[in-house]
């Protein structure tokens, strides 16, 4: 597994970052007109999948999403290729009220002048929404 090459660690240093807790640290690997989409296809927070652009959304998204959970990342492949890395993960989420979720996914990270310009998660909304009984 490449973790050397620059999309891979910034996708790496991201995922740290949000299962760290630290906000500032996963803003700063963001480009400031980043455009993420997590997940691909729309979300409550993305109802028309055309995903969240720019830093006040990625802030947004980060208050509403990471802030309040308990959010780990188990990385089984990282696949780099030029300016993007695809990720492998499981992730687990711990909510306030002691509900969890965990599902796999494929994270697609593309870097800009070293930081991400863009995030394309695929993973299932539905399986997440169910565990939380939504």
């Amino acid at each position: 597994m490449d973790t050397t090459r620059p999309a891979a660690v910034a996708a790496l240093t991201a995922m740290g970052a949000v299962s760290a807790g630290d906000r500032d640290a996963w803003l700063a690997c963001y480009a400031p007109d980043a455009v993420l989409h997590d997940p691909v296809g729309g979300s409550p927070l993305d109802p028309h999948g055309a995903g969240l652009r720019g830093r006040a959304a990625l802030e947004r998204f980060w208050e509403l999403t990471v802030a309040p959970n308990e959010v780990r990342f188990e990385v089984a492949a990282v696949h780099p290729a030029g300016d993007e890395a695809a990720v492998v993960a499981s992730v687990s989420i711990r909510f306030p009220t002691g509900a969890s979720a965990c599902y796999d996914g494929v994270f697609v990270y593309r870097i800009e002048d070293g930081r991400i310009s863009s995030l394309r998660a695929y993973w299932d909304l539905g399986r997440v929404l169910s565990a939380l009984g939504a």
